[in-house]
């Protein structure tokens, strides 16, 4: 994932579009265009996105 990405996450029970505006190591700022507020920034976790899900899984031997 890199700044200017488009990205499906969920929102309110369905899937909306945001492009990817800042990235942090935790957390990303999206730009999303709602009905009624056109290019709102949202902030999600990585994990909430779905960016980070292998991140932190490790393998036991």
């Amino acid at each position: 994932m890199k700044v200017g990405d488009t990205i499906k996450f969920d929102f309110a029970g369905k899937k909306k579009d945001g492009v990817v505006v800042k990235l942090f190591p935790n957390s990303v700022h999206l730009k999303v265009d709602f009905e009624r507020d056109k290019g709102k920034i949202v902030k999600r976790k990585l994990n909430d996105v779905g960016a980070g899900k292998d991140k932190g899984k490790k393998t036991k031997k």
